[in-house]
C-alpha cells in the first residue's frame, strides 16, 4: 500500500469508494439521501485536500480528507476493510490533535475510532446541514 495526494483523475474512483462504503455502513440513510450526499461530494472533492491509499497497481483503496487536524472524510472500500488502510491514512495526518465527527448510528465506525484512541467530546442532534443525523464529536491527542 502506498499513500499519495489524490488528483482529479482519482475522483471517480473515490466517489465509488465513498458510495460502496456508505452503502455498507450507513443503513440509516435512504437511497435518496445517499444520492444527495454523493452529489455534494462530487462538488466538494475537487476543493478538498485528499490523501489516497493505493494498492500495487495504484488503484485507490481508501481516502482521507483533512484540514489541519480536522478530518472531514475517511472512507475505505469495503473489500479492503481490515487491512490497515484506514489506520495508515489516519497516521498520515501530521497533527498533534485530531478531531472529527461520526454519525451516531454508525456504531461500527464509532468503535473503530475508539480503538484508535478517540474519545467523545460532544454530540449534535443534526448534521452540519441541519438534517436529522446525530453526530458524535471525537478527539484524539497524539503524544509528542
Amino acid at each position: 500500500m502506498q499513500l499519495r495526494d489524490a488528483g482529479p483523475a482519482d475522483h471517480e474512483a473515490l466517489v465509488g469508494i465513498w458510495r460502496r462504503a456508505v452503502e455498507a455502513t450507513h443503513d440509516f440513510l435512504t437511497a435518496a439521501a445517499v444520492d444527495a450526499f454523493e452529489a455534494r461530494l462530487r462538488e466538494e472533492l475537487p476543493r478538498a485536500a485528499v490523501r489516497v491509499a493505493t494498492g500495487p497497481d495504484d488503484e485507490p483503496l481508501g481516502f482521507l480528507a483533512a484540514r489541519g487536524g480536522e478530518i472531514d472524510m475517511l472512507f475505505v472500500d469495503p473489500p479492503a476493510h481490515g487491512r490497515g488502510i484506514g489506520s495508515a491514512l489516519l497516521d498520515d495526518v501530521r497533527a498533534p490533535i485530531l478531531t472529527l465527527q461520526v454519525n451516531e448510528q454508525n456504531e461500527t465506525a464509532r468503535a473503530w475510532y475508539r480503538r484508535r484512541g478517540f474519545v467523545g467530546t460532544g454530540r449534535s442532534d443534526t448534521d452540519a446541514d441541519g438534517l436529522p443525523y446525530p453526530l458524535i464529536h471525537l478527539r484524539r491527542v497524539t503524544p509528542p
